[in-house]
């Protein structure tokens, strides 16, 4: 098995059609059969690896600090049009968002631990995108089939179900309310867990706009959950970060077994 074969079957499985731009491979390998895959995977990783006698390293998280991968935040600009909000409109509140990110990263270190990769001739790749589209389409068709046709479903209903599936149940850090309480009935519940990274408030407000009652998100940051309060006109659960990710992973790694390769799972994933 190739690098790129390895990355294709990830993006068959997802569905995506192309390789997205927070995914890549940073050195090409080929007779793969034995994985060391994990959530953030740095040079330490990749010469374990090598000690332990592993063909390939794959991180979920990107190693690289390339522009591009923002482009992935457009996925918000789709997911809202399709739920009504108008692409000019998603547009322009993704855009400070995405300019924060682009600072950010300006001064970041790129392609640290693909250089590493590239010395040492590991075969080294990132899978990003696919990973989460995955985790989010699993967790939403659960919920969807959970709470069909239950108007009276509250915050603490779902996150008692999310409890339900393996690598929730298996995490130190259990599904909790952000936004909300007990009690409060979730309305049209949305799991958001691909584009990137969180969008911010002013983008997570048109979802609510749009419908949405509650958001199930893998996480987010203090200054958000603050604007989203001051709102006052949704609820936010965050399943968490490592056990989402994680539901995406074990996917892929099932669809490289029926191909006869080995993936051990470290840093972070929570397997079952």
């Amino acid at each position: 098995m190739t690098t790129q074969q390895l990355m294709d079957l990830a993006l068959q499985r997802a569905g995506l059609e192309k390789m997205p731009e927070d995914c890549g491979i940073g050195q090409e390998g080929s007779g793969i059969k034995k994985v060391l895959m994990g959530v953030d995977m740095d040079t330490a990783e990749l010469l374990l690896a090598r000690e332990l006698g592993y063909d390939c390293v794959v991180t979920h998280h990107p190693r690289n600090t390339n522009t591009e991968k923002l482009e992935v935040m457009n996925e918000h600009i789709k997911k809202l049009e399709a739920l009504g909000v108008p692409r000019n409109k998603a547009q322009k509140l993704l855009n400070p968002r995405k300019q924060e990110l682009e600072l950010n990263q300006h001064v970041a270190n790129s392609r640290r631990t693909e250089s590493a990769a590239q010395l040492m001739k590991m075969p080294f790749m990132s899978i990003h995108t696919p990973a989460d589209v995955i985790s989010e389409a699993k967790v939403q068709n659960f919920l969807d089939e959970k709470f069909a046709n239950n108007p009276d479903t509250t915050l603490d209903d779902i996150c008692k179900a999310l409890e339900e599936i393996p690598e929730y149940a298996n995490s130190a850090r259990k599904p909790v309310i952000r936004v909300g309480g007990k009690k409060d009935y979730a309305g049209k519940i949305y799991v958001l867990m691909s584009g990137l990274t969180g969008p911010g408030p002013e983008i997570t407000k048109e979802y609510f706009n749009a419908g949405v009652g509650t958001l199930i998100l893998m996480h987010i940051p203090e200054k958000d959950i603050k604007a989203v309060k001051e709102q006052n006109i949704g609820n936010v659960i965050v399943a968490g970060h490592m056990s989402s990710d994680s539901i995406g992973m074990n996917e892929i790694a099932k669809e490289w077994a029926k191909h006869g390769v080995e993936t051990t799972m470290m840093s972070g994933v929570i397997t079952h």
